[in-house]
């Protein structure tokens, strides 16, 4: 069964090169942001792996724990993370997930169940463990994203992306297209006029169903 939004994660106890966790028991309440990766010692992962570790004051500024997931083994993990640190100029402070019996890269319907990792593989054998899942603090999947392997993801999207769930998590608000912080959000149709104005003041009516408000502090 595929993992959707709002399904609540699977709760694997996971092997990383910083110890052993339950899922949950790592998210503790906290928002968290999952990226995976075919392979270690990859060009385009290390890059990302390197922008993950230059924004760790972006991620501890939106109290947001941070876990990567590879197929390969733990010690590979701790090597790699030198080549990402020497990269990337910075401390990579995460854990790495050693998903080598496909374990996590199933359960989040990244590779189909009969999958399997034959001898003398190539990323291309684990090409869709190639995604970002954000994780609510009641260890729900908010957002899952996934790309191919020549497009090295986009971090700036995904802490956007984490701003504006942030914002909207249990209140009838959204964002609208290309939104940064600061902008106007939109309010549900689940409140009335009357019911928004008295909630997030003065609103911006494009159509009956269009509503702008002032982004709340």
């Amino acid at each position: 069964m595929a993992l959707r939004i709002n399904d609540e994660i699977p709760n694997i106890h996971v092997s990383t090169d910083q110890g052993d966790y339950d899922l949950h028991d790592f998210i503790g309440g906290k928002w968290t942001v999952l990226f995976s990766h075919p392979k270690d010692f990859t060009p385009v992962c290390t890059t990302e792996f390197g922008a993950v570790a230059q924004l760790a004051d972006e991620w501890a500024k939106r109290d947001t724990k941070v876990i990567g997931i590879s197929v390969d083994g733990v010690e590979d993990h701790k090597k790699w993370k030198g080549d990402i640190e020497s990269f990337a100029g910075s401390k990579a402070g995460f854990p790495i997930i050693a998903d080598e019996d496909l374990a996590v890269a199933k359960a989040f319907d990244m590779l189909p169940a009969e999958a399997y990792l034959p001898d003398g593989r190539t990323p291309a054998d684990s090409a869709t463990v190639r995604s970002v899942f954000i994780v609510g603090p009641d260890n729900k999947l908010k957002l899952m994203m996934t790309y191919p392997m020549t497009i090295g993801r986009n971090f700036g999207e995904v802490l956007r992306a984490l701003d504006a769930l942030q914002l909207t998590y249990g209140v009838p608000l959204a964002t609208p297209a290309n939104w940064k912080v600061g902008q106007d959000v939109v309010v549900a149709t689940s409140l009335d006029n009357e019911q928004a104005k008295e909630k997030y003041g003065e609103l911006d009516i494009r159509l009956p169903y269009l509503r702008f408000a002032k982004s709340p502090a």
